[in-house]
């Protein structure tokens, strides 16, 4: 038997990671935004039809739209997986993490070349979090009207729910950590 309001909130956490909203679910699915709300919300009971169709949508398997999957306890990222960007300015980051659903946590090393600003980044959600740790050269982290520079060995803490930026101000190469932990908007 079905706990509609089980599959309800699993149906609408999929589409939230994915960054749908109804309509947008409903367009890939063919079931309506009425349908798919109710579901949603544990009005109706979905046919296997339209069950397989929102699966569909979602980019997932029927079965693991209908199960309650166990919680992956280990995500390997493997090296050669990783997500390198390498910027217009010179500088390199690699988010070094697994992605796993519903955690917004990054671990990522970033390489500022000597004389190197990577830029400003806008304020996150409140409650996000952002830890630096330099492993070598210097870098200048900026927090609101905030600046403080960090030399190799150094860590820093701050609050992400305000603009933030990084600089390598010297004549040599900086390498760095930043541990993320991103809260998202409620919407």
């Amino acid at each position: 038997m079905i706990n509609l309001p089980e599959l309800g909130g699993r149906i609408q956490a999929l589409r939230s990671e994915r960054g749908m909203t109804l309509q947008e679910l409903a367009d890939r699915s063919k079931v309506s935004v009425s349908m798919l709300s109710s579901v949603e919300r544990a009005l109706k009971a979905p046919t296997v039809v339209v069950l397989d169709r929102i699966a569909d949508g979602l980019g997932v398997s029927l079965t693991r739209l209908l199960a309650d999957p166990a919680p992956d306890r280990v995500v390997v990222r493997r090296a050669d997986r990783q997500d390198t960007a390498a910027y217009p300015s010179g500088w390199h980051r690699t988010i070094l993490s697994p992605v796993v659903p519903g955690v917004n946590f990054e671990l990522v090393r970033v390489t500022l070349p000597a004389g190197c600003d990577a830029g400003d980044f806008p304020a996150y959600a409140a409650g996000s979090h952002e830890y630096i740790a330099v492993e070598s050269g210097e870098v200048r982290v900026t927090v609101g009207d905030q600046a403080v520079d960090l030399a190799a060995g150094d860590s820093l803490y701050f609050a992400a729910d305000v603009a933030h930026a990084y600089a390598n101000h010297t004549g040599e190469p900086a390498t760095y950590y930043v541990a993320a932990l991103i809260s998202r908007s409620r919407t």
